[in-house]
């Protein structure tokens, strides 16, 4: 089984911090922050078996998608060494055509 690096796109990052925000706002900043370690620990276990989830080339070349908790779309994709977090989609966004 290879193993590759982890990484989160600039966007994926600001998907993170606005997630953070909502989940404070409605329940609290020490919930949000459990709610987030999570969702990082998950994306960065992708670096093994990292070809797992839908492949969604008919979206976007390469594109993979994966869910969390059944609450959150992680859009990311692979190469030979790296694992690429491209956006995280929360609740109903449509996250097909954002990532079209």
């Amino acid at each position: 089984m290879k193993s590759r690096d982890v990484i989160f796109s600039p966007e994926a990052r600001d998907d993170i911090l606005r997630m953070y925000d909502q989940i404070a706002d409605r329940v609290g900043m020490s919930v949000a922050l459990g709610y987030i370690e999570r969702l990082e620990a998950y994306c960065l276990r992708l670096d093994l078996a990292s070809e797992r989830g839908s492949r969604r080339d008919d979206i976007r070349a390469g594109l993979r998608i994966v869910g969390f908790e059944r609450r959150v779309t992680v859009a990311f994709s692979v190469d030979e060494n790296v694992a690429t977090i491209l956006r995280l989609f929360h609740g109903g966004q449509n996250w097909e055509e954002i990532m079209r």
